[in-house]
């Protein structure tokens, strides 16, 4: 239960939050399975504690992981508490504060990355940590930012704390064209990096828009059989093995991988036997300062998400079909409020409907 004193419209209420329904609409699962699992679900409202942000979700994004915790592809590492409702990413309006919270008020145009196993995103509200949450740029609509916080922090931490990667560096991005890879492919650029994207055929020309400098079509050529040599290499689809890698990393090159797990199969001091050739794995976290970064990015027009889609929510379980077919080029998106979805973050729209106080 939340403390006292919470914010909510243009008022202090109680600890219930009094004037907004205690009931809300979701989707999620029962039980493990394949997408036709996932079910319209009638849950609690989740209240937010001293330092928690209660968000209106106008949209939420569709992530891999997503589909891992619905089929039970991590009940090995976490099980969830049923029913769970999956999500991530999340974009839309501030409807409540705790106490605590200083930098966000009622009415704030927010996105925020929810901790993963946790879920809640695919709702009609989620509660964030104050922490975790940023201010959308307002070049984007919500359905536009909901595709953000997961794959472009995923690809943030990957380039700047596990490969360090630095202006004059040469970067491999494997599965360039999903959600980390479109990220990561203009994160790079911004660092001054060179960037070779590995996608199939059909997605040339969207990363080369991106500002990828080379091109390798995977389903053509083995993508680690060329003579060039990278300073890093990152998998952004976790297929990549590294004795495959090691032969294009330069020396003290870095092996990224977005699989949790290989990181800790490989203890760094073992660097000294492949040459100090590094492999690391990237477990995202959420991260409200990351993700302004990535917003003055977007803001300066550096870097933009890629939404090959919107779903209606009723339709997630088409979306993790789509995303489950590992050919989705960008992100997909999950439309909880179609009218606000659409909207920029600060549309004339949105100012007129701003609560005063």
């Amino acid at each position: 239960m939340m403390g006292g004193g919470l914010r909510t419209g243009t008022e202090t209420f109680g600890e219930r939050g009094e004037g907004l329904d205690q009931k809300m609409r979701a989707v999620g699962i029962r039980r493990y399975g394949p997408p036709e699992v996932l079910e319209s679900l009638e849950v609690e409202r989740p209240e937010p504690g001293p330092d928690g942000v209660l968000i209106r979700v106008a949209a939420a994004g569709v992530n891999p992981a997503d589909c891992l915790l619905r089929s039970g592809g991590l009940r090995f590492v976490v099980r969830q508490q049923m029913p769970f409702v999956p999500g991530a990413d999340v974009a839309g309006i501030v409807e409540a504060t705790g106490p605590g919270v200083t930098r966000f008020k009622v009415g704030d145009p927010v996105y925020a990355m929810l901790p993963n196993t946790a879920g809640g995103g695919y709702a009609g509200y989620a509660v964030a940590a104050e922490g975790t949450v940023a201010p959308i740029p307002l070049s984007l609509t919500f359905g536009e930012a909901a595709g953000v916080p997961l794959a472009a922090l995923t690809a943030l931490q990957s380039l700047r704390d596990k490969a360090n990667l630095a202006a004059g560096g040469h970067v491999l991005v494997n599965g360039a064209s999903g959600g980390v890879g479109t990220f990561a492919i203009q994160i790079a650029k911004v660092v001054g990096a060179r960037v070779t994207a590995a996608a199939s055929g059909r997605n040339e020309d969207l990363v080369r828009s991106l500002g990828a400098d080379e091109f390798l079509d995977y389903t053509a050529a083995d993508v680690t059989a060329g003579k060039a040599r990278y300073d890093v290499v990152l998998d952004a689809a976790n297929v990549l093995p590294f004795w495959k890698v090691r032969r294009v990393l330069g020396p003290k090159g870095v092996f990224v991988s977005v699989n949790p797990f290989i990181g800790r199969l490989s203890p760094g001091w073992l660097a000294r036997f492949r040459g100090g050739r590094r492999i690391e794995s990237v477990l995202v976290k959420p991260d409200g300062g990351d993700l302004e970064k990535v917003g003055s990015w977007i803001g300066a027009g550096e870097v933009r998400p890629v939404i090959e889609r919107s779903y209606p929510l009723a339709e997630a379980a088409e979306a993790h079909r789509r995303s489950e077919s590992r050919r989705a080029r960008g992100k997909l998106v999950l439309v909880i409020d179609e009218k606000l979805t659409a909207e920029r973050a600060e549309s004339p729209l949105r100012k007129a409907n701003r609560p005063m106080g």
